[in-house]
């Protein structure tokens, strides 16, 4: 099966605790791809500048992503700067330049007709909506935003999460979002407005899915999986997009799609996360193999006793 990707391409340059690097392939649209293909075939869709070359493509090609969809024009590719200090849970913007990502109109080849899976990665809720209206064919679509777009657009961004299936957001945009400082509650207030299922993620505790009532079968109770002790965190970065790779893909190669198949997803999620901190950028994600997934799996299944 197939799971497409729309988003940010990205040169970050980041420093942390563990050292700097500069210029690096991130984005969004990156991570997730690279988590999401060790689980399903991937199709990306994005744009870059003429700086993007053929180093670039080959991280893609070498996993066997689709990057048809990557649009190549004139001009930079969005660029981030971020600087880690004690708490690497957040970082401190040092610059961004969005560059060709400011004018970014999704552009979806006619190949991709077939998809059966969509990520809407974080961009602007009405590209979001845009995007899963033209391809309205896909069994599942899941999808991300940020506080930004919580806070300067959410008219727009309530109209997209009538589309979607998933929404994938951290604590603080969940009660954001639900205008509630109590969790549980703003979930509820959350999947009122449309999704059927909400992953609220926890950063280093792990993450919780709720379920709007009757969603994916029996059961009416959220389900918290946990993360893994790493340790030594180099890069924080792309960790929540690894995640959703990672728990988007694991759902795009099981036939069915239940409450089980989507929590045992947040499993694989937490995996794909874990490893992609290891390392800067996406050097972890790049070197994995199946097995050093499952058996990480296996960890995590230990750990929880997970059937």
């Amino acid at each position: 099966m197939s799971i497409a990707v729309v988003g940010s391409v990205a040169f970050d340059t980041i420093t942390s605790p563990s050292g700097s690097v500069r210029d690096i392939l991130g984005g969004a649209a990156t991570y997730f791809s690279l988590a999401a293909s060790y689980f399903t075939q991937v199709r990306m869709v994005a744009v870059v500048g003429e700086d993007f070359g053929p180093e670039q493509e080959d991280v893609f090609e070498k996993r066997g992503i689709d990057t048809r969809g990557i649009e190549h024009t004139a001009g930079k590719t969005f660029r981030w700067g971020g600087t880690y200090h004690d708490n690497l849970n957040e970082a401190k913007t040092d610059f961004t330049e969005l560059n060709v990502f400011e004018r970014f109109q999704p552009r979806i080849p006619n190949e991709y007709s077939d998809t059966e899976f969509l990520f809407l990665a974080n961009i602007q809720p009405t590209l979001q909506a845009d995007v899963r209206r033209r391809m309205n064919g896909v069994r599942l679509t899941g999808c991300d935003t940020m506080n930004y777009w919580i806070q300067r657009t959410r008219a727009e961004l309530a109209e997209t999460l009538k589309l979607v299936d998933v929404l994938l957001i951290n604590d603080t945009e969940t009660k954001m979002l639900g205008s509630d400082n109590n969790l549980p509650r703003a979930a509820h207030k959350v999947l009122a407005m449309g999704p059927r299922a909400l992953v609220i993620k926890h950063g280093e505790y792990g993450a919780t899915i709720f379920f709007r009532e009757g969603a994916f079968g029996i059961g009416r109770h959220p389900f918290r999986a946990p993360t893994l002790p790493i340790e030594e965190v180099k890069d924080p970065t792309g960790a929540g997009d690894s995640f959703a790779g990672g728990f988007m893909g694991y759902i795009a190669s099981q036939e069915e799609l239940n409450r089980e198949v989507l929590k045992r997803a947040l499993f694989y999620g937490g995996v794909m996360g874990s490893f992609a901190v290891e390392n800067f950028g996406t050097e972890r994600l790049q070197s994995l193999t199946r097995e050093e997934i499952d058996a990480r799996f296996q960890v995590f299944r230990e750990l929880t006793h997970l059937e």
